[in-house]
């Protein structure tokens, strides 16, 4: 039941970690002139006009959220803290997934960076350096 729940907390320390980013983000590189990024249909608008620099804080979100949420569960070294790291990289990719399917028009360089680098590999970093 202790695992459970820290996974759990870790799961939700790795979304906050995750919104803050996105936040801070937001702040430093500001959605394409006319717009605005905060629906789901002014972001698919937006879609087109956005350059390589708009990207960067989303993977770094994932990333890092991903990251902070296996690093926690690992750190307290719950009973099979690789399982519940793995866990954790597994619901930040479904959300990654559910990301690509519900907005369209998402550039492929970044689906494909994102769903292949921000989600497992980072979770088993997270786990690795946790163990230390």
């Amino acid at each position: 039941m202790k695992s459970i729940l820290l996974s759990v907390a870790g799961l939700l320390l790795g979304v906050i970690t995750n919104g803050v980013i996105v936040q801070i983000g937001s702040q430093i590189v500001k959605a394409p002139k006319g717009l605005d990024l905060s629906t789901e249909q002014g972001l698919a608008k937006a879609m087109p006009l956005m350059g390589v620099e708009h990207f960067i804080f989303p993977f770094l979100a994932h990333a890092i959220g991903t990251f902070v949420g296996a690093y926690f569960v690992s750190k307290l070294k719950v009973n099979r803290a690789l399982l519940n790291a793995m866990a954790i990289g597994f619901a930040f990719l479904a959300g990654g997934v559910m990301m690509v399917l519900t907005l369209p028009g998402t550039p492929w360089w970044f689906v494909t960076t994102d769903l292949i680098l921000a989600y497992l590999p980072v979770a088993y970093l997270g786990y690795k350096l946790g163990q230390r």
